[in-house]
């Protein structure tokens, strides 16, 4: 019995612990406007352009709604590269994840809590970009459970890229370093059927974006939304089994890629702060 209630407790003390960082972390996010306004520009700009120049000449190909086509795009550049690894940084530098190390805090919660503040943003960006494109005529022909799997998708995809700013920031506890960290993400974006299904791609920009994994989280992501293909069953609808496999091939990226430090923090001995040098240099040992 005693065993038992032990267990809760601290089960109960790590949530507390969690929860503490994520609230500091997510009060963070109204002081920092510069923050939140390019992170929305930048989808909504390539929404907006990509339509405005291909929408008339890919929709020259039967069964495709390039503005539905797009969504996925804008939502994925939105909910990308966002993260709380600045603050990290800018913790180590002050002294205060010094300072934090020293209490009862979990360790792991010091991470944990600001991925949740990751998520929260996260779904708010994504909310402002779907909101536009219902504005613009896009609808979800799988109903809610289709809507509820593409944000889960949306978050996941964020979730799972935050581990390379974070990872940045653990390692040189540099801020300039860390702005960086979302140039990765690019390439990714770019060699990819952001702009044209694959169907009309060519020569080496066809071969690549097949060996890329942004291009199955995409598929993954559009296969929520509106291709759904008629059952012989009167008033019957089944999602084809190519569906299957893009939203197959979207939560296994999501998983490899989910991959953060193995170690946040070096353990050292109770009641000794650890020195600004030796935080910044953290998970390189």
């Amino acid at each position: 019995m005693r065993n038992t209630a032990e267990t809760v407790s601290n089960r109960n003390s790590f949530v507390a612990d969690v929860s503490a960082v994520a609230s500091r972390a997510i009060r963070s996010l109204t002081r920092e406007p510069e923050f939140i306004g390019p992170a929305l520009a930048i989808p909504i700009f390539f929404f907006v352009v990509n339509i405005g120049a291909l929408e008339a000449f890919v929709e020259r190909q039967p069964g495709i709604d390039y503005r539905a086509f797009q969504l996925p795009v804008a939502i994925v550049f939105a909910v990308t590269g966002i993260s709380r690894a600045n603050m990290l940084v800018i913790d180590i530098q002050t002294g205060y994840l010094d300072r934090m190390l020293v209490t009862p805090i979990r360790r792991t919660a010091l991470l944990l809590g600001l991925m949740i503040a990751d998520i929260v943003l996260a779904l708010a960006l994504a909310t402002v970009v779907l909101v536009l494109g219902f504005v613009v005529g896009v609808g979800f022909e799988t109903g809610v459970p289709g809507l509820m799997a593409f944000l889960a998708l949306s978050m996941a995809w964020s979730l799972a890229f935050t581990g390379f700013p974070y990872t940045v920031a653990l390692r040189t506890g540099n801020p300039a370093a860390v702005n960086s960290a979302f140039l990765i993400f690019f390439p990714f974006a770019f060699l990819t059927p952001s702009m044209l299904p694959r169907d009309l791609m060519s020569g080496w920009l066809k071969t690549v974006s097949a060996w890329n994994p942004v291009t199955y989280l995409l598929e993954g992501m559009r296969s929520v939304i509106s291709i759904v293909v008629s059952s012989p069953c009167p008033g019957r609808t089944i999602v084809s089994a190519e569906n299957f496999e893009n939203m197959r091939s979207s939560m296994l990226l999501i998983i490899v890629l989910k991959s953060p430090p193995s170690k946040f923090v070096a353990p050292g001995p109770p009641g000794k702060s650890v020195s600004p040098e030796k935080s910044k240099g953290v998970s390189s040992t």
